[in-house]
């Protein structure tokens, strides 16, 4: 009898050992389902820019550095304004580079591809060689085809 009463009394203290890890784990695990629920779609679908307007106003602003590229490398280097266009190319192409290096969707596109192209080779020659310093003739043939390449890109939406 008391082997039996020592049993009673333990599978009682079981069972609600038992009772309250099961309702723990039931806690549990509505718990992380609840989480689940909330962090899943967040998760699986993070939010994205809208792709039109991201389009449209990446090709308007890589149009706009192109004509600038342009309008300052074939500035004269005895121009008095060859300094401050530089600077601005300068400040108008690191924006550009900021902002659409960071766009997943952009990073594989030929457009983006030259245009990075493009302005390296010429912040790199600015960076060097100083505003007043001509670009020669064989980089700035290879960065006006690779700005043509961009905008023949962009054209045909890549």
């Amino acid at each position: 009898m008391i082997y039996e009463g020592f049993r009673l009394k333990s599978t009682s203290t079981r069972s609600t050992s038992n009772a309250s890890t099961s309702i723990q784990q039931k806690g549990r695990r509505e718990f992380v389902t609840l989480i689940t629920a909330i962090l899943s779609p967040a998760l699986l679908f993070p939010a994205k820019p809208a792709s039109a307007a991201l389009d449209e106003e990446y090709v308007k602003e890589t149009e706009e550095v192109i004509n600038k590229i342009r309008s300052t490398i074939n500035i004269d280097k005895n121009d008095p304004n060859v300094a401050a266009a530089v600077a601005e190319l300068r400040e108008t192409s690191n924006s550009w580079v900021a902002k659409y290096r960071r766009e997943k969707t952009l990073l594989g596109r030929v457009s983006f591809r030259d245009m990075y192209s493009a302005l390296n080779a010429v912040s790199g020659h600015y960076i060097s060689f100083g505003p007043t310093a001509p670009i020669p003739a064989k980089r700035k043939t290879r960065i006006l085809e690779e700005m043509d390449s961009a905008e023949k890109a962009l054209l045909r939406g890549r």
